[in-house]
């Protein structure tokens, strides 16, 4: 017998929708088209307002709906084009597209956050911080102007990682023109320190004491679960290690470290059900678990995700006193439209979108199917447990299969295994939070017990990572994310017929046992006899070559700092590397470090002569002698041999006594070059070299000729003809990231490199690519095809 289904109140959904699509059309198509939108929004009105008065009895039932929705998209549209017109005509966005320089004061809104790659016109990707910051003040061209607007400041000074929200602060640099689609008036990008720091606001300076007591207490636990512990109770990601973050998304539990309405539900449902154990009445109570948020709010900062679950949980606290408890969707709707109108730049936020999703699911599908599976015999538990899990991955996976361009097949069982863990381990975090500035032993005995409960969170992401197939690949930006909306739609239907479900059930079996078992057994990656690997690490390199020994290789760069080399190198079964040699010191070579040497053996990590930028040089030092890995220095004419690999230093043959770390271009010429022999046939590896690189190995007498070419820096159209012509390849792997805003791999290289008769392989088309030594000769494998040039 099935329950009936309780009437859901939607009137606020259309108005949600209708705002957030106005102010999306605002911010990306600017304030004429938001005006066009909400002139039609008031047209709307005034229809429907007409044909009530002229008694049309559906219009009547409508009116009060429209009118509401009419009136709230007619606000948003009108305060998103005032802002997009603010944002578009600001002097400083004028001069950012001359790339002139400016002085500013300005007012941190969030925590400084490492940025590790690329992202704005003119940056060179190796920036060390992201600060985000309110306009108070400019001075150009020599006049100075109060002012208002968004500001993103790219800085690689140390100084400025310690400033707090809230700060204001005086910065000098050049500017940069934002992303499209954005809000920001500017970027500044800034080589000294913050200047004319003020100061901190009592309770910023509170939350940054007990934020740093909880990593501090978190240093009694191994590095792993020390970093995940702030990440999963404040959001605090800065120590979070890049292997447990790539395992974590591998897995769908990149939530975890998102706070979200989760986190507020735990702590303000213990902090309620404390105040009924103490006989509280329903208003001190309800008061007491509003502190409790707000604080808790100022602790974990106000991140969009954060804003959204403290507005709803405001929403529902305030039904609680007036007696209206079933109101969460409402609650969802009016939330999402107060926040977009006063803050319409998060209606592109991911973390927002995926937020409301998920708050969405739970509350429109989770009851209903909780129920469903109780009404079948399955233990209330179990069955609310299930139900959330489905219902949280059902309404997230779109958004998710749209930004990741990935599906993962594991993320419900392994959030399903992760759930029971979640709760104590986070009321345990935030209790050591709030004891560490007053006695840290006492944290960090709490610490202590939050212990297991992190460890198995990391447990649950490492082994649901590390199963074959987890991820399947899908379109991604809006081409995925409706695609895969339309399919669990047509899903969704499909089950309300007994006949139709049961077909779809003899389907899945049919892929179970059939597709799956497939997959697992002879997933054809790592192939066998491989001798070099050119790992997907997007925009950045890294080469695995084989030694010879059974899961030990050498390893030549190591990407940035997002993971991925960790997933290359786990899945060719890497237990050990010989060597890592980091070729120069850009981000996209270097950031990956700390993930390469995670849970393995390394014997050393090799540097070239030159050291700059001084900051990367440190952190590689830091990252080595955290992990008790030597540095050493390997220069032109050293050779190193393993059993099945031979490995010769090439250049830099002249390396310059005075290298600017501002000149991207000075750095990547001084690149160590390698060549390493194979059983797959010699090796070529070239750093990112450029024009004057290249001219000075061939002046060398170098001999650089080799089966195989790394192509130097992504395919970059500084590539010389007579350099391919010297080289002669029969492979040309180019590592590059896809759709990078840089044109890499030029169009010429490809087509010399093609007419040199090299067989080109992309690592942003095929994946992570295999050189392996087939009935004595070469082959190439990519995770998804193979093919033998």
């Amino acid at each position: 017998m099935m329950r009936p289904t309780a009437r859901r109140d939607l009137r606020l959904v259309p108005s949600a929708l209708s705002v957030w699509a106005v102010t999306l059309v605002g911010i990306h198509a600017g304030h004429l088209a938001a005006a066009c939108f909400g002139a039609l929004a008031c047209l709307v009105m005034l229809g429907c307002g007409l044909c009530a008065r002229h008694g049309v009895r559906v219009a009547r039932r409508m009116t009060a709906g429209v009118l509401a929705a009419g009136l709230l998209t007619a606000a948003a549209a009108v305060g998103v084009g005032v802002r997009e017109r603010h944002a578009s005509a600001h002097p400083l966005r004028e001069a950012a597209e001359r790339g002139d320089e400016a002085r500013v004061r300005m007012q941190l809104t969030d925590d400084p956050a490492r940025l590790m790659t690329a992202g704005y016109a003119g940056d060179p990707g190796d920036g060390r911080l992201l600060v985000r910051a309110r306009l108070a003040a400019m001075e150009l061209d020599g006049q100075r102007r109060d002012t208002r607007g968004r500001l993103i400041v790219l800085a690689d000074d140390p100084g400025w990682s310690a400033l707090l929200p809230g700060q204001q602060v005086t910065a000098e640099g050049a500017l940069l023109p934002p992303r499209p689609g954005d809000l920001t008036v500017a970027v500044l990008r800034v080589r000294g320190p913050p200047l004319d720091i003020g100061p901190v606001s009592w309770w910023q300076s509170a939350a940054d004491t007990v934020r740093g007591g909880l990593r501090t207490a978190a240093e009694v636990l191994h590095p792993d679960p020390a970093g995940l512990l702030p990440a999963l109770v404040v959001g605090d990601t800065g120590g979070q290690s890049p292997q447990v973050e790539e395992e974590f998304q591998a897995a769908g539990l990149t939530h975890l470290t998102a706070v979200s309405g989760a986190n507020l539900a735990i702590l303000c449902g213990a902090v309620l059900l404390l105040c009924r154990a103490v006989s509280l009445g329903p208003v001190p109570s309800t008061v007491a678990a509003a502190v409790a948020l707000v604080g808790f709010v100022i602790l974990a900062r106000p991140e969009p995700s954060v804003l959204r679950a403290a507005a709803m949980g405001s929403v529902t606290l305030l039904a609680l006193v007036l007696g209206r408890r079933r109101c969460a969707l409402p609650a969802l709707a009016g939330t999402v439209i107060a926040l977009l109108l006063v803050l319409p730049e998060l209606s592109t936020h991911p973390g927002f979108a995926l937020s409301v999703a998920a708050t969405a699911g739970l509350v429109l599908l989770a009851p209903g199917w909780a129920g469903a599976l109780r009404d079948r015999g399955v233990p209330i538990g179990v069955a609310e447990a299930l139900a959330v899990a489905v219902a949280a991955q059902v309404a997230t996976a779109p958004l998710i299969a749209g930004l990741s361009g990935e599906v993962s097949l594991i993320s419900i069982l392994a959030n399903l295994l992760a759930a029971p863990v979640v709760a104590p381990a986070t009321l345990l975090g935030v209790l050591a939070a709030l004891v560490s500035p007053f006695h840290l032993g006492t944290a960090e005995l709490l610490v202590y017990l939050a212990g297991p409960e992190v460890w198995w969170l990391i447990l649950v992401g490492r082994h649901a990572a590390a199963v074959p197939a987890a991820r399947i690949d899908w379109p991604s930006g809006v081409t995925g994310g409706v695609l895969l909306t339309v399919l669990a739609l047509i899903l969704v239907l499909i089950v309300r017929f007994r006949r139709v479900r049961v077909l779809l059930v003899a389907m899945l079996l049919v892929t179970v046992l059939f597709l799956l078992p497939a997959r697992l057994v002879s997933p054809g990656w790592p192939p066998k006899d491989w001798a070099v690997v050119a790992c997907d690490v997007a925009q950045g390199d890294a080469v695995v070559l084989a030694t010879g020994e059974p899961g030990r290789v050498v390893l030549v760069d190591v990407g940035p700092d997002t993971g991925a080399v960790h997933a290359c190198l786990r899945d060719l079964g890497v237990r050990s590397i010989a060597l890592i040699v980091l070729s120069h010191l850009h981000a996209d070579h270097v950031g990956g470090l700390t993930s390469a040497l995670t849970g393995r053996e390394v014997g050393a990590i090799a540097l070239g002569p030159v050291r700059v930028p001084d900051w990367a040089h440190t952190r590689v030092r830091e990252s080595a002698a955290a992990a008790d890995v030597p540095v050493v220095e390997l220069q032109a004419g050293r050779r190193l041999a393993w059993s099945d690999l031979l490995l010769e230093v090439l250049g830099p043959v002249d390396p310059s006594s005075r290298v600017d770390a501002e000149s991207g271009t000075e750095v990547n010429d001084n690149s160590l070059v390698l060549r390493a022999t194979t059983p797959a046939g010699r090796v070529l590896l070239t750093g990112d070299i450029e024009l004057a690189g290249q001219s000075e190995l061939l002046r060398s007498g170098a001999d650089v000729g080799a089966e195989i070419l790394k192509v130097p820096h992504h395919g970059s159209r500084y590539t010389s003809p007579r350099f391919l012509a010297a080289v002669r390849p029969r492979t040309a792997l180019i590592s590059v990231g896809g759709d990078n805003r840089y044109g890499h791999p030029s169009a010429t290289v490809v087509e010399e490199l093609s007419a040199l008769g090299a067989v080109v392989l992309r690592t942003d088309r095929g994946g992570d690519v295999a050189v392996v030594v087939r009935d004595g000769d070469q082959a190439v494998v990519r995770r998804a095809v193979e093919s033998t040039p």
